[in-house]
């Protein structure tokens, strides 16, 4: 029987397996997105920094930040 993998956490110490910083998306109006949950959409609207209003077709959804399941196309 074998044990289930364990993730390591990482030591802020370490110079190995540094973790990545995602850099922040900045998004516009026009920008095409896609949502994790929702698809593909259109910004239809920028609350500086706060949160984007995006139209996805069938319905509009206001993303607050951080946008972490939203990506620029």
């Amino acid at each position: 029987m074998t044990k289930p993998a364990m993730t390591r956490r990482h030591l802020p110490t370490s110079p190995f397996n540094v973790p990545a910083a995602r850099p922040i998306e900045l998004f516009a109006v026009g920008n095409r997105v896609t949502h994790d949950q929702y698809g593909v959409g259109r910004v239809i609207g920028v609350e500086d920094g706060i949160a984007v209003l995006v139209d996805f077709g069938s319905r509009q959804e206001r993303i607050a930040k951080p946008y972490s399941k939203m990506t620029k196309l």
